[in-house]
This record gives structure tokens, sequence and C-alpha cells, in this order.
């Protein structure tokens, strides 16, 4: 079975990119027997069909809008996302409702769900998490790890933990492997 695990959302806009943060942390803290690809799916559009198309499964981790107390968390899959019409508030949010629902017409499309979590702030430009997003981001990733357990998928914790503040300044403050147009050695 071949599974994408995508982390969508702008990390410039505080909390919406807790989506991309627990898929670099799982990318970091796990390691897979089974065919996963994680990928940081910022905001792929109509690149997300390849994934809805090619794949058996596919988990997105992202922020979601609703009515409810920031830090929830919901697992939906894509039947019950399409029916929630009141989903569709932030750009990202509309990629992917509607590439699920072009796919949705096609003959195969995997089985997707999205892990996603209700935010404190998706308006403020500042990269990093705020602190109730901070907080509740294990929730998440514990989300997303029954949802791995539920699909049948291996995978082992690795002995070392990369920490979410370590990968957060990781985005904050990139690192380019190459320096005065030369790769560097690291």
């Amino acid at each position: 079975m071949k599974t994408a695990i995508v982390g969508a959302g702008t990390v410039i806009y505080q909390d919406e990119g807790i989506g991309v943060y627990a898929s670099k942390y799982i990318e970091e803290n796990y390691t897979f027997m089974d065919d996963v690809t994680l990928v940081d799916g910022g905001v792929l559009g109509f690149q997300l069909m390849t994934y809805y198309q090619d794949y058996d499964k596919v988990i997105i981790l992202d922020t979601i809008t609703m009515d409810d107390e920031v830090g929830s968390i919901y697992n939906l899959p894509s039947e019950e996302l399409l029916g929630l019409g009141s989903y569709k508030q932030t750009a990202h949010e509309v990629e992917i409702i509607e590439m699920l629902e072009i796919c949705s017409l096609l003959e195969r499309m995997a089985d997707v769900n999205i892990v996603g979590i209700v935010p404190k702030d998706i308006v403020s430009v500042n990269i990093g998490l705020s602190d109730e997003m901070k907080e509740k981001f294990h929730s998440l990733i514990d989300a997303a790890v029954v949802e791995l357990d539920k699909s049948g998928i291996k995978y082992t914790r690795n002995p070392e933990t990369v920490m979410l503040d370590d990968i957060i300044e990781r985005y904050a403050n990139p690192q380019s492997e190459f320096k005065n147009g030369y790769q560097t050695s690291n």
C-alpha cells in the first residue's frame, strides 16, 4: 500500500503552518517499514491530485476551520469532508476540497483522511505557533499516529527526538547547502 502524509498550510501565517510542522515532525521522529511518502504540502493546489490518484492512502495534516474550541482535533474521511460546506474558509482548505471533488468523479481515488486541528490564529504573519497550538501539537501527532495504526502502516519511533521548536526554527531560519554558488559539505 502506497501512503502519503501531506502537511498542508502556510508557515508564514502563524498556526496555519501546523500541518507542515507536523509532517516534518513525523518525518524526523519516525521510521516507516511500509511505502510512506512525507510531503511538505505547503499549498499544493492541483498537485494534490497526484497524491489522491496515485496513492492508496493519503493523510492530510492541517488546520481545520470549525466552530469549536481551539486545539480540538478532527479526523475526517473525504466523504465527510466533502459534506462540510463550512470547512472551506482559507485558500488551502478550498484547494484540498476542490481537488477531492474533482478526483471523486474519476475512476480511482485514494482513501483520504484529514487530521485537522482548530487553530487560534491563521491571520498573523509570523513563522511559529501560538502557545495554544504548541500545547496541543502532540495531540495532532497522536491523532495522525492513530490513523496510521488504523491503516495498518508499520513504523517505529526513532530513539532520538527532534523537538518541535527545532523544526520551527529550521523553517524560520533556513540554511542553504550552497554558499556563494558552491555546495558546502555538512
